[in-house]
């Protein structure tokens, strides 16, 4: 790669993460008279297309200068010194891991930010609204871009104010208690991570962490790493979310508006998987290693109880809310990432982070659905939509129905989609686990979750039974099929869950190569 190239992906990168920060800033300015279009509000809801949309465009010249042939190696890196005393220090980077979470992070905040052109949430100033979006959005993109320890911690707290208020601000009913667990849940989970973080740190005498996944864990004793290990995952536990640190996670969807929903599920899931990969896998691996049969065991119960939770919903007279079922149903599919992140292999690595993205295509595909269907309707109760659509949506809007069947269907790993691939390499990975690992307990582990992919499947089929077939009553009230702008906002979701499904070495021809070195560095 040549200096100027270099140069390019280097500003690129910067842009990715910096620029919604400053279209943030510039959202809370009064728009110029030639730029108020109809309204102010109008403006500045455009103004959120624009930056977002500038950004994915970064992201895609991002990833088309993106040396595919060297995914292990970072590259786009930046580093400068920044607060000399504690030897932090601004340095980014991104490889195969990192690079499709920040083209999918880029990608659902412009969708988000077009559903909310033509759809704007109902609530306070849209110009609140646009500067939290796009905040959200650049503490999200430098989570995934950021290669020093307590960089990496600033950035993952600063996702917490923005969801904070667009949760007890836009939300629905019971948002105000939604708002409070999810953020006294998160930040006390972060509290005790920045110990760990802190403590590896102290140790190895750097927070670098190329460094630290160079050095993997030499200058960190087997206590050290411990410690280290049961800190920083119980902080990254909380975002992911694993039972039983998952309770926030329902109340926050329900009262989430729609795009606050899509975030929250389709990127902000991911910062906690994230640093599982990218912080203890390769710094702390003995520690790791301890603790893993019990990350394991966790994640396959959180697979089972999220299905119940999901079944239980679904069936008729449980009052059950759709965006709850969706929300339990993201802590079955985030068992399934942390089981493969378990097995420490790579095949299991590579299946948690294929299936990170799919539930991010995915999750967010369902609960735009569910929120135009809310929009139609006025309520997301099963049971009371089931009445309001004559159990039959698939005669009343046969495209709505037909994208919330794709997205149920997608959702429970129907092969040829891209829910199918991270589960299955996720259940492989646990077929074999790593040297050292009981392999009798993952074989246990591994039986779990098949059960747990039959669950999903019964609830998913249920949801659509009830919501979208049957006979059409003559008296039932009309609905509006998908309107333009929802086609506009939903078809990359579609096509990528499909074109990740059936050609999935796009995905996994970047993650392997960098897990693979990733994980090599364990060999002393």
């Amino acid at each position: 790669m040549t200096g100027i190239n270099e140069s390019v992906m280097q500003f690129l990168l910067a842009f990715l993460v910096v620029g919604p920060l400053l279209g943030a800033g510039a959202a809370l300015l009064p728009a110029p008279p030639g730029l108020k279009g109809k309204s102010p509000d109008q403006a500045v809801l455009r103004h959120g297309v624009t930056v977002t949309g500038a950004v994915l465009a970064a992201a895609i010249a991002l990833t088309a200068g993106f040396d595919h042939a060297q995914a292990s190696k970072m590259q786009a890196t930046t580093d400068i010194s920044w607060i000399p005393a504690l030897h932090v220090r601004i340095h980014l980077g991104v490889d195969g891991i990192s690079l499709p979470l920040l083209v999918l992070t880029a990608l659902l905040a412009f969708l988000c930010a077009l559903y909310s052109y033509f759809k704007p949430p109902a609530g306070p100033t849209p110009k609140a609204f646009v500067a939290l979006l796009l905040l959200l959005e650049s503490g999200t993109l430098a989570t995934f871009a950021v290669l020093d320890l307590l960089l990496f911690f600033l950035a993952f707290e600063m996702v917490l104010i923005p969801m904070y208020f667009l949760i007890a601000r836009w939300g629905g009913e019971g948002r105000q208690a939604a708002a409070w667990r999810f953020i006294l849940y998160t930040l006390l989970g972060s509290v005790v991570m920045l110990l760990g973080l802190l403590l590896i740190g102290i140790k190895a005498g750097t927070f670098d962490m190329v460094a630290l996944a160079t050095d993997n864990g030499r200058s960190l004793t087997a206590t050290v790493q411990v410690i280290a290990v049961l800190a920083i995952g119980v902080g990254l536990a909380v975002k992911t979310p694993l039972w039983p640190l998952h309770s926030w996670l329902p109340d926050a969807h329900t009262a989430a508006p729609t795009v606050g929903s899509v975030l929250l599920a389709g990127v902000l899931l991911k910062m906690g998987t994230y640093g599982f990969v990218r912080i203890l896998l390769p710094i702390t691996p003995d520690g790791f290693h301890t603790f893993a049969p019990y990350l394991a065991a966790f994640a396959v119960v959180g697979i089972i109880y999220g299905s119940l939770a999901c079944l239980a919903l679904a069936r008729p007279g449980a009052k059950g809310d759709l965006k709850r079922l969706i929300a339990y149903s993201s802590v079955g599919h985030m068992g399934f990432v942390l089981l493969g992140i378990a097995t420490m292999t790579p095949t299991g690595v590579n299946g948690a982070l294929f299936a990170n993205i799919a539930h991010g295509l995915i999750t967010g595909l369902l609960f735009f659905v569910v929120g135009a269907l809310k929009d139609r309707t006025g309520t997301t109760d099963l049971d009371a939509l089931a009445e309001k659509t004559g159990a039959a949506l698939y005669g009343k809007a046969p495209r709505l129905g037909g994208l919330l069947a794709f997205g149920a269907v997608a959702s429970l790993g129907l092969p040829g989609l891209a829910g199918f691939w991270g589960e299955m390499l996720a259940l492989f990975g646990s077929f074999r686990p790593a040297d050292g690992l009981s392999r009798p307990a993952f074989l246990t582990f591994m039986a779990i979750g098949v059960f747990g992919t039959l669950l999903t499947a019964a609830y998913m089929l249920i949801v659509v039974r009830r919501v979208c077939m049957g006979a059409v009553p003559r008296q039932a009230p009309r609905l509006a099929d998908v309107h333009t702008y929802e086609f506009a906002a939903w078809t990359p979701l579609v096509a990528l869950t499909v074109l990740a499904g059936l050609w999935p070495k796009a995905l996994l021809g970047l993650t392997d190569p960098a897990v693979q070195q990733l994980l090599a560095g364990g060999t002393r």
